[in-house]
């Protein structure tokens, strides 16, 4: 399958259906809890949209290779970063995408081992899920049986310096914001 290519408008519809995916399925939790940097904008949204705390939990795997797509060892920040002293006993935990799955089914005992209070639920959203994954979301937008490369809005940052970035947008251009 070729690459997948995402706009920005169609980034934010995805992250809606999710949202509307996971309010149709009645399920209540207390907490959400986001992987960064994928999940950031996925978890910021469902936050605002369900009124719930939101926890930023930073994980890397993507390190090098032509456009940053070989796999590197999966890491986890010390502790994830949130306003309330504990985390909520019923998690949904989001990214933007479940590829090997290995982030997710890692994340899921980090969580545990690391909460001070009993968690009783960790259930997981992502906009899209490769077939190649070893973990099946509980809630997804897209299933991909092909595995291709998503290229995300966001990633054109990646790949710019200050200096070029400034004058991009200093000189009006962007044709890349759609």
């Amino acid at each position: 399958m070729p690459d997948l290519y995402v706009s920005w408008s169609e980034y934010y519809q995805k992250i809606e259906q999710l949202a509307v995916q996971i309010y149709q399925s009645r399920w209540e939790f207390n907490q959400i809890v986001c992987l960064a940097r994928g999940g950031l904008r996925v978890g910021d949204i469902l936050s605002r949209l369900y009124d719930q705390p939101l926890a930023i939990l930073a994980t890397s795997s993507y390190k090098s290779g032509p456009g940053k797509q070989e796999r590197g060892n999966l890491t986890f920040s010390q502790h994830p970063t949130m306003t309330a002293e504990k985390l909520g006993s019923r998690i949904l935990l989001v990214d933007d995408l479940v590829d090997s799955g290995i982030t997710l089914q890692e994340t899921i005992p980090w969580l545990k081992q690391y909460s001070d209070s009993p968690i009783e639920e960790i259930r997981t959203g992502v906009i899209w899920y490769k077939s190649c994954s070893i973990v099946v979301p509980d809630y997804y937008v897209d299933y991909l049986p092909d595995n291709p490369w998503i290229h995300q809005p966001f990633e054109p940052y990646e790949y710019m310096n200050m200096e070029d970035f400034a004058a991009k947008v200093m000189g009006g251009g962007n044709e890349w914001y759609a």
